[in-house]
């Protein structure tokens, strides 16, 4: 316990050295022009494509790498996959956004390393996720796992993680992000992982955020932070979202998140809120995320464009990112079209 504290502290260290050569070395300009990525998922080989080669409009491709994908082995990393789609995309002019991701919203697949499972003092590594109906936690159903984010013992390996690839493509990559802040263990306690409160895990997610811009400051280090587990603006708000935004000001760490769902009630008092208040100040961005497309307007009630889709996401929210999942026929035929008119 003493040399998990001790490490996390080094890495509370690492962050205030961060801030500072950020300000030293970053070119980032925020508030400027929108930057548009192709949100490829897990299908890297699409990066081939002429549709995305060939057009001006996307910036680079951000793609999917797993925890487990990236550390098979405690302490061994394997990157070779992030090279090959840095080189490859570098030749062709295009950027990098790296998607770490640790959470599946399925209850077969566990994005957490094997040894992370297998060893006792992981607690596990991950949690299960769950899904109930009308407040009934007594018949909730799992949803997907969570790597156990608050977990010191977890955290520790994470932010190795995040120093490994800081070691290896800091300043070379555009970006990268962590996956979504929001998770599902219930309200109530009944369905909370071991060490699991409110207030720990607000603290856990400011704590690794810190430790990837600590990590990456040159690089952009984004936090999708969309909903936080205790709270429900503005009727019930315990300042845990706000307080995740607040900080990452604080360290100029950049913030976003799924999904761009323009003038959805629940999205305008929690993300979007603080959105628009970061523009400017740190890197964000949006992503435009499975169905997103198929979104129903509430101001035209009428399936959303992808003008307003841009509009809301660049006049409204101002973010300096926008991730593009590739849902068909959407992306060929609507989106790819349009950003050739305005591009």
């Amino acid at each position: 316990m003493v040399n998990r504290k001790k490490y996390l502290f080094i890495s509370l260290l690492k962050v205030m050295i961060s801030f500072f050569l950020t300000l030293l070395y970053s070119t980032f300009t925020y508030a400027g022009n929108t930057h548009h990525y192709v949100f490829f998922n897990l299908d890297r080989e699409l990066i081939k494509d002429a549709s995305f080669l060939e057009n001006n409009a996307f910036e680079g491709a951000q793609l999917k790498y797993t925890w487990r994908e990236l550390e098979p082995e405690e302490n061994v990393y394997a990157f070779q996959n992030i090279k090959n789609d840095l080189d490859f995309l570098n030749q062709h002019g295009k950027k990098l956004f790296i998607q770490l991701q640790d959470v599946t919203f399925d209850s077969l697949l566990i994005n957490v390393p094997l040894y992370l499972l297998q060893d006792e003092k992981y607690h596990g590594g991950a949690d299960k996720q769950y899904l109930y109906e009308d407040n009934k936690e007594q018949d909730a159903i799992a949803e997907g796992w969570v790597a156990r984010r608050w977990d010191p013992a977890v955290q520790e390996r994470l932010h190795k993680l995040f120093f490994a690839l800081g070691q290896e493509f800091d300043g070379k990559i555009e970006g990268i992000n962590l996956a979504e802040t929001a998770v599902s263990f219930g309200e109530s306690g009944i369905l909370f992982p071991k060490g699991f409160t409110f207030e720990i895990y607000r603290d856990a997610i400011i704590t690794n955020m810190q430790a990837l811009k600590a990590a990456l400051p040159k690089s952009v280090a984004l936090q999708y932070a969309n909903f936080m587990p205790g709270e429900w603006r503005p009727w019930d708000d315990r300042s845990y979202l706000a307080t995740v935004y607040q900080k990452a000001q604080e360290f100029n760490i950049g913030v976003g998140g799924p999904d761009l769902l323009p003038y959805k009630k629940g999205q305008m008092n929690h993300c979007y809120h603080f959105l628009r208040e970061c523009a400017g100040l740190v890197p964000t961005g949006i992503a435009v995320q499975w169905d997103n497309y198929k979104y129903i307007n509430p101001k035209t009630e009428k399936e959303i464009t992808i003008q307003e889709l841009i509009e809301f996401a660049k006049d409204y929210l101002k973010v300096d990112y926008i991730f593009w999942c590739t849902q068909e026929p959407y992306y060929s035929q609507q989106l790819i079209p349009y950003l050739k008119t305005i591009h």
